[in-house]
């Protein structure tokens, strides 16, 4: 159960830049510069029965996850791109059976609800660079100092700040992040590719822990007396349905 809880708590926390791509890919965050309306409000509710309505909703989601877990056969081999992509297609199957976020929604949604009520593009890229460096992500590229050179150029075009409401220059700065991209090789069509290999390299970094994990364990478990005798199993042939 302990590895199960792992696998579905590293499901939850890993980031993907999505459209952004800044980290793995460096594409340009053009869509979501556009403000957007927020989602409707919902009634207000009183505490006891919020509670209850989030906690009945995390059980289900964390059943629909073990449900599937129960099913499928993982091999922990981070250096099988098989296994790797076995693994991905698995932990997709449980985000969108469980109504989890992807990494990429994760991503937009933390971005719109950080950024929905800046006015002006300059703080928007700022922001965009503080959750970046938040979550841990790089931008290998330099692909931010760019984007702000993008800006600096149209607004010393139009000699003024550019705020997001303004459309018709803004076009102007996403005219000025589409040459960028197409430069880095990033093309919008190319966005479900780019994410499917965000996804994989992500799937190996999990299996990359588990294994480690898994190992520890056992390391651990041999140390005790009772087990001084055994020897240690290949982890690729754990099965982690029979943990759960």
């Amino acid at each position: 159960m302990a590895m199960t809880c792992r696998l579905l708590c590293r499901s939850k926390k890993q980031l993907y830049a999505g459209q952004t791509f800044l980290q793995q890919h460096h594409a340009i965050p053009l869509r979501l510069f556009a403000k957007e309306a927020g989602p409707p409000s919902m009634p207000p509710l009183k505490g006891d029965e919020m509670l209850k309505g989030i906690f009945y909703e995390v059980k289900n989601k964390f059943d629909t996850a073990l449900g599937i877990l129960r099913k499928e056969k993982i091999t922990i081999d981070p250096d099988d791109p098989a296994a790797v992509s076995h693994y991905a297609n698995v932990m997709k199957t449980v985000r969108e059976k469980a109504g989890l976020f992807s990494e990429s929604q994760r991503v937009k949604y933390t971005i719109e609800q950080r950024t929905q009520e800046i006015p002006d593009a300059r703080t928007y890229l700022l922001t965009l660079q503080e959750i970046r460096a938040k979550s841990g992500l790089t931008d290998d590229l330099g692909v931010e100092p760019v984007m702000i050179e993008a800006l600096e150029k149209v607004e010393k075009e139009i000699k003024k700040p550019l705020l997001r409401s303004d459309k018709k220059n803004m076009a102007l700065l996403l005219a000025e992040f589409d040459k960028i991209n197409k430069k880095l090789g990033i093309w919008k069509e190319n966005l479900a590719k780019y994410e499917e290999e965000v996804e994989l390299k992500i799937a190996k970094e999990q299996l990359t822990e588990l294994k480690k994990d898994a190992l520890e364990a056992m390391e651990t478990q041999l140390k005790r007396e009772e087990f001084k005798d055994e020897e240690m199993v290949d982890v690729k042939s754990l099965d982690i349905r029979n943990f759960i």
